[in-house]
C-alpha cells in the first residue's frame, strides 16, 4: 500500500471513529520502524480487528469482502499468479468465472497492482477485499505446496555438473550413475513426473534431437510441449528414469520396458509404464500414466447413449459368445473392457484375463501378464485358461489367426469372451476376422456384438459459450437438414483452466453393432463392409459420426473434434 493511500486510510479510520488519532500515530511509527503496511500494523497492535477493517474497506471501495480462513482455493487458481507477484502486491487469486479472475486484496485502490495482474494473467480482474494478515497467511499456506518451477531446478545446475556421455561403446557406467543421481537431475525428473499428474496428462514424451531436448505431455489426447531442458541432460534424465524403472542403464542399443510406482500427496499412488527407445540422437522415453483413482468403471458415465448402453449390457450378459471392442491406440478400449469386467465381476464367476501389459489390477479377477520372450503369448494363455474352468475370458488383443481361432472356439463352447481389435469401425471388424482366416460361419455364430469407439475432447465447462451456427458445416458432417436449422452449438472461449485450448477432459463416442440374425445372414453370404454398415444402420445402429453429432447437439463437443476423430458415413 503506497504512503499516500496509507495516510488516507488512517485518516478515514479516525474519521469513522474506528481508531483514535493516537493509535494512528503509534501504527505509523511502527511502519517507519519495522516496515510493513499500515493496515497490517493496526491489526497487529490490536487497534482494530481484521473483520472490522475488511468490513470498512468493503464499504469504502464498494467491493465485497471475503473470509479467507473459511474459503478453500483450488491449486489451479493459485498457479495463475506467481508467488512473488502475490507477495509484492499483497493479493491472492481466489476464483475464476469465465474470463474474469477474482483476487483478494488488502488495498482495492491499488490500480497498479490490478493492471499488473491483468497484464500477467490475461484475465479481467474483479476485486474482493481481505485483511492483509489473512492474505499473507493464505500465501504461505497455498504457495508452500506448489512444486518448484523449471527455472528453479535448472538454476541448481552448473555447467560442469552433467556432460553428454560419449556415444562410444566404452560407456563409463560410474559417471552415468553419478550424473543421474545428482540432486538437480532427481529434482528435474520428479518435476516432470509430478507436473504430468497436475495437468491430467495421459503420457509423457521425452525426446532428444540433434540440438535440443523436448518434453511433451499428452493432455486430452493432444500432445503439448511442456519444457525444453538443456540437451546435455539427455543421458542423465533417461538414466535416472531407467534406474527408477529397474532397467539396465548400460543397454542403450535395444528398446526396454518397465514400470515406476510413485507415492505422492497424502498416500496417493501413481504408476508409470515406461518405454525406452534408442533413436538417432539418444534414447526417447515415453511414460504412460496409470492412475487407478481415475479409472472409470461405471459404464453409465462413459458416454454411452441410452440405447447403446442397453445393447452393450445385453451383449456382455449373454452366457456365451464374443464381444469385441475396436479402435486405435488411446481410444479408451481398456477402460471400456475394465468397466465391463467390473459389471460382470461376481462371486459366482471365474474371470481370467490375458493382458499385455496389465494396466490396472482389479480384485476378484485373475489377470495374467504376457511374456512373449518365454512363449507366454495370448494363444498360450487362452489354451491354459480353458483348462482352468473359466466362465469369462478377456484377451487383451486378437493379433493373429491362432489367437482368433482359440477365442472363437471358446466363445462357441459356453464361455463369454471379451477382446479388442484395431479396426476403423464396427462393420470392418468382420472383414478383419475373415482376412485372418476365420470361417464366415464361425464369425457369424460366435459374435454377440462389436463396439467401436473414439475419444473426443469435451468443451471446457469454465469457458463454454454458445457459438455462431454454421449450417453448411453441420450439413457437411452429416447433420439432418431439419436438425441443422434449429441446432445450437457451443465452443470453449479459452481460459486458464483449459490452458486456453477451449477443451477440458474427454468423452467417448460409441458405435455398437449388435449381431442380429439379418447381419449374420449378410456375413454368411459374403457381404462387403459397406453392405454390412448399411444394413446395421437400417437395423438401428448409431455410427461414430452420429454419436459425435449427438454430442455436438448436447453441447459436449465441437464440429472440429467430430471431424478430427470420426469419419464420414458416406463415401
Amino acid at each position: 500500500m503506497a504512503a499516500g493511500s496509507s495516510d488516507r486510510l488512517g485518516e478515514l479510520l479516525v474519521k469513522e471513529n474506528l481508531i483514535s488519532a493516537s493509535q494512528l500515530m503509534k501504527a505509523q511509527e511502527a511502519v517507519r520502524r519495522e516496515g510493513g503496511r499500515l493496515s497490517a500494523n493496526l491489526t497487529k497492535l490490536g487497534f482494530i480487528k481484521e473483520a472490522e477493517l475488511t468490513s470498512f474497506l468493503s464499504k469504502q471501495y464498494g467491493v465485497p469482502s471475503i473470509d479467507l480462513s473459511s474459503f478453500e482455493i483450488d491449486p489451479d487458481i493459485i498457479r495463475l499468479i506467481p508467488k512473488d507477484v502475490a507477495e509484492k502486491h499483497s493479493v491472492i487469486p481466489v476464483n475464476k468465472v469465465g474470463s474474469s479472475l477474482i483476487i483478494a486484496m488488502s488495498d482495492p485502490s491499488n490500480i497498479f497492482a490490478i493492471d499488473d495482474i491483468k497484464f500477467l494473467t490475461g484475465y479481467n480482474i474483479e476485486v474482493v477485499v481481505a485483511a492483509e494478515p489473512a492474505i499473507k497467511e493464505s500465501i504461505e499456506k497455498y504457495y508452500q505446496n506448489e512444486s518448484m518451477q523449471m527455472s528453479d531446478v535448472l538454476a541448481d545446475f552448473e555447467d560442469e555438473d552433467v556432460e553428454v556421455v560419449s556415444e562410444e561403446d566404452n560407456l563409463n557406467l560410474s559417471e552415468l550413475e553419478k550424473s543421474s543421481a545428482d540432486a538437480p537431475v532427481v529434482k528435474l525428473v520428479n518435476l516432470i513426473l509430478m507436473e504430468a499428474i497436475k495437468k491430467g496428462a495421459s503420457d509423457i514424451h521425452i525426446e532428444p534431437y540433434e540440438k535440443n531436448l523436448r518434453v511433451r505431455y499428452r493432455v486430452d489426447g493432444v500432445l503439448q510441449e511442456q519444457m525444453k531442458p538443456p540437451i546435455k541432460l539427455r543421458n542423465a534424465i533417461s538414466s535416472r528414469i531407467k534406474i527408477m524403472a529397474s532397467l539396465d542403464i548400460a543397454e542403450r542399443r535395444l528398446p526396454q520396458d518397465g514400470r515406476i510406482k510413485l507415492k505422492y500427496g497424502k498416500g496417493q499412488d501413481m504408476e508409470y509404464r515406461v518405454s525406452v527407445l534408442p533413436t538417432l540422437f539418444g534414447e526417447k522415453v515415453v511414460l504412460r500414466l496409470l492412475d487407478k483413482s481415475n479409472l472409470q468403471l461405471d459404464m453409465t458415465k462413459l458416454g454411452f447413449g441410452e440405447k447403446q448402453l442397453g445393447d452393450f449390457k445385453k451383449a456382455i450378459h449373454q452366457p456365451f459368445g464374443m464381444v469385441l471392442v475396436t479402435g486405435p491406440t488411446g481410444s479408451g478400449k481398456t477402460t471400456t473392457l475394465y468397466s465391463a469386467l467390473a459389471e460382470l465381476n461376481q462371486i459366482t464367476e471365474n474371470i481370467s484375463t490375458a493382458e499385455d501389459p496389465v494396466e490396472f489390477s482389479i480384485g476378484g479377477i485373475n489377470q495374467v501378464q504376457m511374456h512373449d520372450e518365454i512363449g507366454l503369448n495370448f494363444a498360450a494363455a487362452l489354451r491354459s485358461f480353458l483348462r482352468q474352468d473359466p466362465d469369462i475370458i478377456m484377451v487383451g488383443e486378437i493379433r493373429d489367426f491362432e489367437t482368433a481361432e482359440i477365442a472363437i472356439k471358446a466363445a462357441l463352447t459356453g464361455h463369454l469372451v471379451l477382446s479388442t481389435l484395431h479396426t476403423n469401425d464396427a462393420p470392418s471388424t468382420v472383414s478383419r476376422l475373415l482376412n485372418m482366416g476365420i470361417e464366415p460361419f464361425l464369425v457369424a455364430s460366435a459374435l454377440n456384438a462389436i463396439l467401436a469407439q473414439r475419444l473426443a475432447r469435451k468443451i471446457c465447462s469454465e469457458c463454454k459459450v454458445e457459438d455462431k451456427v454454421n449450417v453448411q458445416a453441420l450439413l457437411d458432417i452429416g447433420v439432418n437438414p431439419d436438425m441443422a436449422n434449429g441446432m445450437k452449438v457451443c465452443k470453449g472461449a479459452g481460459c486458464g483452466v483449459c490452458g486456453n485450448t477451449g477443451y477440458k477432459g474427454r468423452v467417448a463416442l460409441y458405435e455398437i453393432m449388435v449381431m442380429k440374425d439379418e447381419l449374420k445372414d449378410f456375413v454368411l453370404n459374403g457381404a462387403s463392409t459397406s453392405e454390412l454398415k448399411r444394413e446395421a444402420i437400417r437395423l438401428g445402429m448409431q455410427t461414430l459420426r452420429m454419436s459425435a453429432i449427438q454430442k455436438i447437439a448436447d453441447g459436449v463437443t465441437t464440429i472440429e473434434e467430430s471431424l478430427r476423430v470420426t469419419a464420414s458415413d458416406t463415401n
